[in-house]
């Protein structure tokens, strides 16, 4: 048995990029550890969803643990920051935000916990953070120097293929009878596929990823593109997960991140 730590921004990034490895990796017997830097106190909210005075930070905690009961997490953990925001928001400056915060301070937060776990596997996001999110652009950061610190041997970047959701476009879009931008034109999106040394095919645990994604009800309604996919352009769009981690390719070497342990 082998540990894998992964680790993301907010409450529901978990599921969208990682949901299947981690579920892939629970069902093999190996330990999976959720880490999430912020509560996710800055998302946009479904209308309804949440009780009188409830604070979205409380709702978007216990939505996260629902997630990770799904995905077969055995250990969730959250390092305390703020949410930031999208770039360009005035709260990408306010106190205590994960934009804000020294890398080192939050690596040696987040590398107490490989070295607590030994873990053999840690999930970040690549240097853009997927689409330029602060949050998302800090995970890489904390998370590549994190690794550093406890001597984490593995190391995946994870990312969107820019050129597969290209290629799906058409599809996706009639799917949905809704226009989709291109992922293909916009170099803040993702990663073209020649950069990807990674593929897992999560097809088998789709349906776990479904449920955890609707876990974060006040974040992803049934109208979102997250759940109005029908079943094969959702397959699509997520039955495989991404990831670079240096050292490998050119092209996709890897389709297993816990092979070998």
């Amino acid at each position: 048995m082998a540990t894998l730590v992964t680790f993301h921004a907010h409450p529901d990034d978990e599921c969208i990029g990682c949901g299947g490895i981690m579920r892939k990796a629970s069902e093999e017997g190996h330990r999976v550890v959720l880490v999430v830097a912020t509560r996710g106190e800055h998302g946009e909210v479904v209308e309804g969803v949440l009780g009188e005075n409830e604070p979205l930070w409380q709702r978007r905690v216990a939505e996260t643990h629902a997630s990770a009961e799904i995905l077969g997490a055995h250990r969730v953990e959250f390092l305390g920051y703020v949410d930031s925001g999208m770039m360009g928001e005035p709260t990408n400056s306010a106190p205590g935000s994960f934009w804000t915060t020294p890398v080192e301070d939050a690596a040696q937060k987040l590398a107490a916990i490989l070295r607590e776990e030994s873990a053999d596997v840690l999930t970040c996001y690549d240097d853009n953070g997927g689409y330029g999110h602060p949050d998302h652009i800090q995970v890489h950061r904390v998370g590549m120097r994190a690794a550093e610190l406890a001597g984490t041997p593995r190391v995946y970047q994870g990312t969107l293929n820019r050129d597969h959701l290209a290629r799906g476009r058409q599809e996706m879009a009639g799917a949905l009878e809704a226009e989709i931008p291109d992922p293909g034109t916009d170099e803040t999106f993702g990663k073209p596929e020649s950069e990807i040394t990674a593929a897992v095919d999560v097809t088998p645990y789709l349906e776990h990823k479904r449920r955890a994604m609707r876990a974060h009800a006040s974040q992803i309604s049934e109208q979102s593109f997250f759940l109005a996919l029908p079943d094969d352009a959702f397959a699509y769009a997520f039955g495989t997960e991404w990831f670079i981690r240096e050292g490998q390719g050119p092209g996709i070497t890897e389709t297993d991140l816990m092979a070998g342990l």
